[in-house]
C-alpha cells in the first residue's frame, strides 16, 4: 500500500486540460484526482514540484534497446529491465520492448522474457512487440534478409500463446507473407496486428485491415507510398479510419512537411502517435553496435548500416515531442497526446493510461521550462529525477 500522495507547485496537464495552483494526488499507484492546493488532505504526503510542469507519461509501443542493450541481443529478464530503466530518464513510462527479425530461438527467449518481466512487475513494462520474421524482402529495410520468411502455423501457434500470458502483444507484419485467415486468427486471440516493411497496394492492405489489422508501423518508412494512382500502404492508413499509425519525429525518417500533411489527412477515430523506434544507444555515448551480426554506426543523430540504410533511431520521446511541437508546429497540448493519449488508444488502454485523472495509473513525467525531463514516476513509485 502507497500512501496518498500529493504533488505540488506544478502546473499540471491531465491530457486534456492544463491545471494551476492544482495538486496531483495519488494512492496505491493510482491517479486519485486534482484538486486546488488549499484542499490537499492533511493526511497526504506532499512532494513539491514547483516551477515544473507535470504531465501523463509517455507510452512508446517501438522500442528496440536503450542503455546499451538491444533486445535482440539480450532477449531476458534484466535486458527488458536495463531498457525500461533506461527510456523512464526521457519520460517514458510504459513501452513495449521490440525484437526485431530474428531466429526462432531469439523470439522463443524474448516471448519468455517479457512473460517474466511481466509477472516480476518491471517498472515501465507492457508488453511486447514482434517486428518481423513475417515482412517484406522489398520494403526489409535494416531487418536481416536471412530470417524474413512466410508465416507458418507453428508461428501462429507461438504468437497466440504468447499474447495470453502479456496485457499487450503487437505483431508488425506484411499482407505479402501471411495470409489475411493468420491476420484473423491472431486479431481473434487478442494480437493488435500492424502492417509494416510492406510493399502491399492499397487493396491488399485494405482487405488486411477488414482482417483484423489495425495500426501501421513507422508511417512512411518501409512502406509502398502515397502515389496519385496507387495510393499503397501509406494511401490506406490515412484513408481507413479506423487504423492507428506510428511515426519516428527525429527529423531524419519523415520530413516535417510530409508529417503535417499526415496529420491533416488522417480520417480519424485512428490517430498517427509518436515512437522512438530507439536503439541500444539511447542514454548513452555508444558510437556504434552489433545488430544479427552486422555493424550499425551512430553519427549526427542517425543509426545506419555501412550502406546507410537507417537502422532504428537514436531519439527519445521527450525529444519527439519537442521535435513535434518546435518544428512541425503542433501546440504542446497535441503533441504530448501523440506521445501519450494516442497510443494508449491504439493499444485499447485508455482507461488506464494516457491521462491523468481518478483511476488511471499514477504514471506521469515532471518538465521543465526547456521541455527536458526532471523527473518520472511510474505505478506512484518514483523511477527517475534529474
Amino acid at each position: 500500500m502507497n500512501a496518498l500522495t500529493a504533488i505540488t507547485g506544478a502546473r499540471i496537464f491531465d491530457g486534456d486540460l492544463w491545471h494551476d495552483d492544482s495538486a496531483l494526488l495519488f494512492e496505491d499507484g493510482r491517479i486519485a484526482g486534482i484538486v486546488g492546493e488549499r484542499e490537499v488532505p492533511a493526511a497526504a504526503r506532499t512532494v513539491a514540484m514547483a516551477g515544473l510542469s507535470l504531465v501523463p507519461g509517455f507510452i512508446d509501443l517501438q522500442v528496440n534497446g536503450g542503455g546499451g542493450v538491444l533486445l535482440n541481443e539480450r532477449p531476458d529478464i534484466d535486458g527488458i529491465r536495463a531498457i525500461c530503466a533506461a527510456h523512464a530518464r526521457f519520460g517514458t513510462t510504459a513501452l513495449l520492448p521490440t525484437l526485431i527479425t530474428d531466429t526462432p530461438d531469439v523470439t522463443e527467449a524474448a516471448i519468455d522474457a517479457g512473460v517474466k518481466a511481466r509477472r516480476s512487475g518491471v517498472p515501465g513494462f507492457l508488453g511486447l512487440h514482434l517486428e518481423g520474421p513475417h515482412l517484406s524482402l522489398a520494403r526489409k529495410g535494416a531487418h536481416d534478409p536471412q530470417f524474413i520468411r512466410p508465416m507458418e502455423q507453428a508461428d501462429l501457434d507461438r504468437t497466440v500463446a504468447a499474447c495470453a500470458q502479456l496485457d499487450v502483444l503487437l505483431m508488425t507484419l506484411a499482407p505479402e507473407n501471411v495470409t489475411n485467415e493468420q491476420i484473423a486468427a491472431l486479431a481473434a486471440a487478442g494480437v493488435i496486428v500492424s502492417l509494416g516493411h510492406s510493399d502491399t497496394g492499397y487493396a491488399t492492405a485494405a482487405a488486411a485491415i477488414e482482417a483484423g489489422a489495425r495500426m501501421a508501423t513507422h508511417l512512411f518508412n518501409a512502406m509502398s507510398p502515397l502515389s496519385h494512382r496507387e495510393p499503397g500502404l501509406v494511401g490506406a492508413v490515412l484513408d481507413l479510419g479506423h487504423v492507428h499509425a506510428g511515426l519516428i519525429a527525429d527529423g531524419y525518417h519523415v520530413d516535417p512537411a510530409a508529417i503535417g500533411v499526415a496529420l491533416r489527412a488522417k480520417r480519424g477515430p485512428g490517430r498517427i502517435f509518436l515512437v522512438t523506434d530507439a536503439m541500444a544507444p539511447l542514454g548513452t555515448d555508444m558510437t556504434g553496435f552489433r545488430l544479427n551480426g552486422r555493424e550499425i554506426f551512430r553519427k549526427d543523430g542517425r543509426l545506419t548500416l555501412a550502406d546507410g540504410t537507417l537502422a532504428g533511431a537514436d531519439t527519445d520521446m521527450m525529444a519527439c515531442v519537442r521535435f513535434m511541437h518546435r518544428h512541425v508546429g503542433l501546440d504542446l497540448d497535441e503533441a504530448l497526446r501523440m506521445a501519450s493519449l494516442y497510443p494508449a488508444e491504439a493499444i485499447g488502454m485508455t482507461g488506464r493510461k494516457g491521462r491523468l485523472t481518478h483511476g488511471h495509473d499514477a504514471d506521469f513525467a515532471a518538465l521543465d521550462a526547456s521541455l527536458s525531463v526532471a523527473a518520472t514516476w511510474i505505478g506512484g513509485r518514483p523511477a527517475f529525477a534529474a
